[in-house]
C-alpha cells in the first residue's frame, strides 16, 4: 500500500510541475485534464502525509519507552494509546481512497423516470421521485435538461427523461437504476387504505464521441412518424430517428426529442451505449465471470427501495438499511443512502481485493 501511495505521490508532484508550464497552460484540453487528475491525487497525498506524521510520532513515542525517566514512558504509552488508533483507522480510510474509480463515474448521465404499475397513483409517484430528484440535483450544483415528458391524467408522470450535467453525476447517481415501490394512501382514495404502486428509474452514463469509434459509412438512417401519444408535433412530421450498425445490428432510435436534430443526437447516443455496452460485455466475459455487485443491478426488475408515508420510512433493500426520515429524503436530502451504497461497494471490492 505504502509502495503505490509513494507513487502516486511522484506522479502528483509531476502533474503540480506540468500545470506551471507554459505549453501546458496553452493547451486547454491538456491542462482541463491534469487539473482533474491533479484535484483526485491531492486528497490521497494528503491522506499520506497525514500516515507520516502519525508514523513518525508513533515511532519517536516508542523510543520515549526506552527511557528512565518513568514519567516519560507514560506520557509514550499514553501517545501511543491516541496515535495507534488513528493510524489504523487513517489506513482504513486511505484503503478505500486506492480503490480503482470506474472510469464511467465522472460522467454525465440520461435520468430516466418512468411509471410502473399502480394507475394513476404510479405517475403521481413518479412525479414526486422528479421533484425529489430534482432537489438534489440542485444541492449538488449540477444542471439538468428535459428531453421529453409524459404527463399522467391526474398528475405527475407517466414518463420523463432528461439529462443531468455536473461532477460525478454517473458515479453518484448508478444506484438509483431500479424499481422504486411507494406505500400510501393515494390521493384518489376515499376509503384511507394503503396502496402500494411503483415506479422505475433508469441512469445510463452519457457517453462522448470518442468513446466509441463508429464508421459513418456503416450507419443506416431511417426517419418516421412517432405513434401513440407524445405531442402533435411529433405525430405531424417526421421527427422520429433510427440509427441501424449494419455490422453488428444494433438499432437505436428516439421520438424523445421535439425535432429531428435532438432526435438523431439522442438515437445515436443510445447506439453509443448499446455498442459500447456489447464492447463491454464481450471484453469482461474474455477476462472473468461477471459478478454482481452487493448493491444489485441496476435491473428494472429490482426492487430497490420501499417509501413507506404511513411510517415516515424508506427501506433500501440491497443493503439492508432503514431510515424514519422520509419526509427530508423527499424533499431531496439523498446523502445518506448514496453514501451508504456507495460504501457498500467499496467495500465488496475491498473483499474482493479488488482495490490494491
Amino acid at each position: 500500500m505504502i509502495d503505490k501511495l509513494r507513487q502516486l505521490e511522484e506522479r502528483f508532484y509531476r502533474i503540480e510541475e506540468q500545470l506551471a508550464d507554459p505549453t501546458v497552460l496553452a493547451d486547454s484540453q491538456r491542462y482541463a485534464k491534469l487539473s482533474k487528475d491533479y484535484k483526485e491525487l491531492k486528497p490521497v497525498v494528503e491522506a499520506l502525509q497525514s500516515y507520516k506524521n502519525l508514523s513518525s510520532n508513533i515511532s519517536i513515542a516508542e523510543n520515549m519507552l526506552k527511557e528512565q525517566d518513568e514519567e516519560m514512558r507514560e506520557m509514550a504509552r499514553e501517545e501511543l494509546q491516541e496515535l495507534k488508533p488513528q493510524l489504523e483507522q487513517l489506513e482504513e480510510q486511505i484503503k478505500f481512497m486506492l480503490i480503482p474509480k470506474d472510469p464511467q463515474d465522472a460522467r454525465d448521465v440520461l435520468f430516466e423516470i418512468r411509471a410502473g404499475t399502480g394507475g394513476d397513483e404510479a405517475s403521481i409517484f413518479a412525479g414526486d421521485l422528479f421533484r425529489m430528484y430534482s432537489k438534489y440535483f440542485e444541492s449538488k450544483g449540477w444542471t439538468t435538461e428535459i428531453l421529453s415528458s409524459n404527463e399522467g391524467t391526474i398528475g405527475g408522470y407517466n414518463k420523463i427523461v432528461l439529462e443531468v450535467h455536473g461532477q460525478d453525476v454517473y458515479g453518484t447517481l448508478k444506484f438509483e437504476s431500479g424499481a422504486h415501490r411507494v406505500q400510501r394512501v393515494p390521493k384518489t382514495e376515499s376509503q384511507g387504505r394503503v396502496h402500494t404502486s411503483a415506479a422505475t428509474v433508469v441512469v445510463m452514463p452519457k457517453l462522448e464521441m470518442e468513446d466509441v469509434q463508429i464508421n459513418k459509412a456503416d450507419l443506416k438512417v431511417d426517419t418516421f412518424r412517432s405513434s401513440g401519444a407524445g405531442g402533435q408535433h411529433v405525430n405531424k412530421t417526421e421527427s422520429g430517428v433510427r440509427f441501424t450498425h449494419l455490422p453488428t445490428g444494433i438499432v437505436a432510435e428516439s421520438t424523445d426529442g421535439r425535432s429531428q436534430i435532438r432526435n438523431r443526437e439522442i438515437a445515436l447516443q443510445r447506439l453509443y451505449q448499446k455498442i459500447y455496452q456489447a464492447q463491454k460485455q464481450a471484453h469482461e466475459s474474455e477476462i472473468a465471470s461477471q459478478r454482481k455487485s452487493l448493491v444489485g443491478s441496476g435491473d428494472r426488475s429490482d426492487k430497490i427501495r420501499t417509501y413507506n408515508f404511513p411510517q415516515n420510512r424508506v427501506t433500501d433493500h440491497r443493503i439492508n438499511l432503514t431510515l424514519y426520515n422520509l419526509d427530508k429524503i423527499m424533499e431531496g436530502q439523498l446523502d445518506e443512502i448514496i453514501q451508504a451504497l456507495q460504501m457498500a461497494e467499496k467495500t465488496k471490492k475491498l473483499k474482493e481485493g479488488l482495490s490494491i
